[in-house]
């Protein structure tokens, strides 16, 4: 026959150094924040370009439906 093997009982050792004991809920991890750096705010909003041509598409847009619309009709 063999001896058996002497050593920490790993079921103790996990018990007893310092970590969670069964049954609790650790504690969140900190590194988990919202950004990765520091919150800077917005300086501008939209620039004007961007905004004239989107307001052009949806303009040409409603008014090709518009033309649309009335062709039927006649």
């Amino acid at each position: 026959m063999s001896a058996p093997v002497s050593g920490p009982d790993p079921n103790k050792a996990s018990q007893h150094q310092g970590g969670i004991p069964p049954g609790e809920t650790p504690p969140g991890e900190s590194s988990t924040g919202s950004g990765a750096g520091p919150y800077r705010p917005l300086t501008r909003g939209w620039g004007k370009g961007p905004l004239v041509v989107i307001c052009l598409v949806a303009l040409s847009c409603a008014l090709f439906f518009l033309a649309y619309a009335i062709m039927l009709n006649i």
